[in-house]
């Protein structure tokens, strides 16, 4: 339940700390007073959107702190999930800078909004005002059906599954759509990667041809030089190796006379056999040498092939054209993981459909089997609130195909009237009457959803003073079970409070600030005098309010 709720620099509000002891606490207030700033300061606490605009003082920073004990709630979950240690005692702390900047924390370490909302749905329920306007969607309507099936859980699983099977058919639309590009490119690419894989692609390819192609051409000139160099080295009458046997001879004869003419010697020797062994290899070169035509046009034609390769896909050698080519083959190999991808999608989303109807059935047929117990715990209830004509149906139809809500489309009907038509309750309703009736599912579902706390904010709003009275009696029974506090403004419901707040303001230096404090049994008496009559409670009213007092 909510203990203390600690509240400095926000709104008109500079600093209070106010206790809760639990059962049912009213809270009371002229209009204007700030009597839903607390609400409004515990949103923060809980998770709600930071502004700048709530710092009273913009020179120092806003705090609301808001301590819960937790006994009897299965929390660890929670803790070990977002990795905090876990302690049953649970102090919320939100913090707003002069800049705008806000830290959330939890005992003191730090969290993130999405935690903390998540946690303050395990906490507390504030139903304001507008949350009664909610009775009128369906979304709220469906959650509330779930609440007494006991399906909360199973529609969450459902929700979840469902999300889930969205998500996989809009992959598979993405998918398809992939696919249709592709096909619209495939040939094209698979035209591009043929016309590649067919041409020998080497790096230096296209040089090692070149030089090929310039022999074939000149194979006469070469075969003649060849022929020429190798009749000088050792052709003839005259020639080198002729000439240098001569000297060979020469130094022969003198070699032995000395190292410097042996080195010599062995030098002409060299040169000799170096160039006889030249010459050989100049004959057999010349031999190998052929003006083969078609060797030149093959040649020819491949050169051609590669050049145009590489003017076509705009490169200028061979390892970009082969990068080009690994590209395309990449492409080719993901249209066909594509294919493999969209029947693995095909698939998922079988599954996925079948276990989604598998839940949506479960759930529908619980809800079935819920409402006729439900209609007649809030028929029963409304009658207790003086709304004996009063009739309240809960209509769900079957829907064809799967959604969101699974096979169900749901509707409440009421009719205030004896007699009266059913309807839509936002064509039929009141404010009064969906005051009352939105207070009926509340108490309802207190023990259904096993929150330790509500807030109702004005509850008893268009509704008259037996009514409040009746709507207060409901409110101090839940608060048998629960922590339960409601903000109001009739007497009645004021005087079923176990603790009475009271929210007033003042003019302090060139400030109004509201302020907040307990009254005593003398002070209630005053208070709900007040509001029984005018500012001066006359002496009737003060008998009347000890009256409402002493019934409770």
């Amino acid at each position: 339940m909510l203990k203390r709720l600690y509240i400095s620099n926000f709104a008109l509000i500079n600093e209070m700390d106010v206790s809760f002891p639990g059962h049912l606490t009213v809270i009371t207030g002229e209009t204007g007073a700030g009597k839903s700033i607390f609400l409004e300061a515990l949103g923060l606490a809980l998770g709600k959107r930071a502004d700048l605009a709530a710092l009273k003082s913009k020179t120092k920073k806003c705090i609301v702190e808001a301590e819960f004990e937790t006994v009897g709630l299965d929390l660890r979950g929670f803790f070990e999930e977002n990795d905090l240690d876990y302690d049953s005692d649970i102090i919320l702390r939100r913090e707003i800078s002069v800049d705008g900047k806000s830290r959330s924390f939890l005992n003191d370490s730090p969290v993130n909004l999405t935690a903390l909302k998540a946690l303050s749905e395990k906490l507390i329920d504030i139903h304001s005002q507008h949350q009664t306007l909610l009775l009128n969607q369906s979304n709220f309507q469906l959650e509330l059906l779930d609440a007494f099936a006991g399906t909360l859980g199973e529609y969450k699983e459902f929700k979840q599954t469902f999300s889930k099977l969205n998500k996989t058919e809009g992959n598979l639309t993405d998918l398809l759509a992939q696919e249709s590009q592709a096909r619209k490119e495939l040939d094209y690419y698979r035209f591009l990667f043929d016309e590649l894989d067919q041409t020998e692609i080497k790096e230096g390819a296209l040089k090692i041809l070149e030089e090929e192609s310039a022999s074939l051409e000149n194979a006469e000139s070469i075969k003649a030089g060849l022929l020429n160099a190798a009749n000088i080295i050792n052709g003839g009458d005259v020639n080198i190796l002729s000439a240098l046997a001569t000297v060979k001879s020469a130094l022969q004869h003198i070699s032995k006379f000395g190292k410097n003419y042996s080195d010599v010697y062995d030098r002409i020797n060299s040169s000799y056999i170096e160039l006889k062994e030249l010459a050989s290899d100049l004959e057999d070169i010349e031999s190998n040498v052929h003006f083969d035509t078609a060797r030149l046009e093959q040649i020819n034609s491949a050169m051609d092939k590669l050049n145009r390769l590489l003017k076509k896909h705009g490169v200028n050698n061979e390892a970009e054209l082969i990068k080009i080519k690994t590209e395309i083959e990449i492409k080719l190999q993901q249209f066909s993981s594509l294919e493999t991808e969209i029947e693995k999608t095909k698939k998922e989303i079988t599954k996925l459909k079948t276990a989604c109807v598998i839940f949506a059935k479960a759930l529908s047929d619980k809800r079935r089997k819920s409402i006729a117990g439900i209609e007649k715990q809030v028929k029963d209830m409304l009658t207790d609130l003086s709304m004996e004509n009063a009739n309240f149906k809960i209509e769900l139809t079957g829907l064809a195909e799967i959604g969101s809500t699974g096979f169900d489309h749901l509707r409440f009907l009421f009719t205030a009237n004896k007699g009266g038509d059913l309807s839509d309750l936002q064509k039929v309703a009141s404010g009064g009457e969906l005051s009352r009736l939105m207070l009926s599912l509340k108490a309802l579902l207190a023990s259904k959803k096993q929150l330790p706390t509500i807030i109702f904010d004005e509850i008893d709003t268009g509704v008259s003073g037996d009514v409040a009275d009746k709507i207060g009696s409901i409110l101090l029974k839940m608060g048998h079970t629960m922590q339960v506090i409601s903000i109001t403004h009739l007497p009645q419901m004021a005087s079923k409070g176990q603790h009475h707040l009271f929210v007033y303001k003042n003019d302090d230096e060139d400030k109004t600030v509201s302020y907040i404090k307990e009254l005593s049994k003398d002070d209630r008496v005053v208070e709900i005098a007040k509001m029984l009559s005018t500012s001066n409670p006359t002496q009737s009213a003060l008998k009347n309010a000890k009256e409402l007092l002493s019934l409770n």
